[in-house]
C-alpha cells in the first residue's frame, strides 16, 4: 500500500476536524480518496458520537444570523472540545445554521432542552390539557395530557424540533443534526444557549 502523503492527511483533518491518526487510517482504508475517506470518518463517527457526548467542552463559537430586514436576529453559543474545531469552517457554518434555524422556527423555541422549560410554563400547559380532556374517561386523562405535553416539548424545545437546515430527511431533529456534526468533526459539541431578538414582538 502506497504511503499516504502528510499534506493529504492535513487537508482531511482541516475538512473534518478528525484526529490525525483517524484521518491517516481513513485515507489508508480508502486508497487515498479524499471523498471516500471523509465518508468513512463520518460513518465511524456516527457510531461513536454517543461516547463523545460526555466529554468536556472547553472551546466554542458564537453563531449569528440577522434577517435581511434587520428586524430579526439570533445568537447561539455552541461549545466544542478544542480551539482547533472552534476555528473549523464546517463547525462555524453549522453554528450559523443553528442560528438560522432558531430564526426560522415557528413557533420559536423557548429553551435548548426540555428540562430547561420553566416549571410555571409546564404547569400552565398541563392545566390547559387537563381541561381539554376533562370529558374523557378518568383512566385516560393523564395519558392524553402527557401526550399533549410531549407534543408541546417537540414544538418548543430546540433539540426536539424538526431540523430545518439540512438534508437529513423530514423527520430529522436538531438533536440528530448535532449528532451528525459530532460524527463529522470527531468531537463532542453542545448547544449551550441562544438568544432571539424580534422587533415585531411586544416588550413586556
Amino acid at each position: 500500500m502506497a504511503e499516504i502523503d502528510a499534506k493529504l492527511v492535513a487537508r482531511l483533518r482541516a475538512r473534518t476536524g478528525a484526529g490525525m491518526m483517524d484521518c491517516k487510517k481513513a485515507l489508508d482504508e480508502n486508497g487515498g480518496d479524499m471523498e471516500k475517506a471523509a465518508d468513512w470518518l463520518r460513518a465511524k463517527g456516527v457510531k461513536s458520537s454517543e461516547k463523545k457526548a460526555g466529554r468536556a467542552t472547553k472551546a466554542g463559537f458564537l453563531g449569528t444570523y440577522v434577517h435581511h430586514t434587520g428586524g430579526l436576529g439570533v445568537m447561539v453559543e455552541i461549545l466544542c472540545e478544542t480551539d482547533f474545531v472552534a476555528r473549523n469552517d464546517r463547525f462555524r457554518e453549522f453554528c450559523r445554521k443553528v442560528a438560522m434555524h432558531v430564526a426560522a422556527a415557528n413557533p420559536a423555541p423557548i429553551c435548548v432542552r426540555r428540562e430547561q422549560v420553566p416549571a410555571d410554563i409546564v404547569a400552565r400547559e398541563r392545566a390547559i390539557y387537563e381541561q381539554q380532556v376533562a370529558d374523557k374517561p378518568e383512566q385516560m386523562r393523564a395519558k392524553i395530557a402527557d401526550g399533549k405535553l410531549n407534543a408541546f416539548y417537540k414544538e418548543r424545545v430546540l433539540m426536539e424540533q424538526v431540523w430545518s437546515m439540512g438534508e437529513g430527511g423530514p423527520d430529522q431533529t436538531v438533536e440528530q443534526a448535532v449528532k451528525g456534526m459530532i460524527a463529522t468533526i470527531g468531537e463532542n459539541i453542545v448547544i449551550r444557549r441562544f438568544a432571539r431578538f424580534d422587533t415585531a414582538e411586544e416588550v413586556a
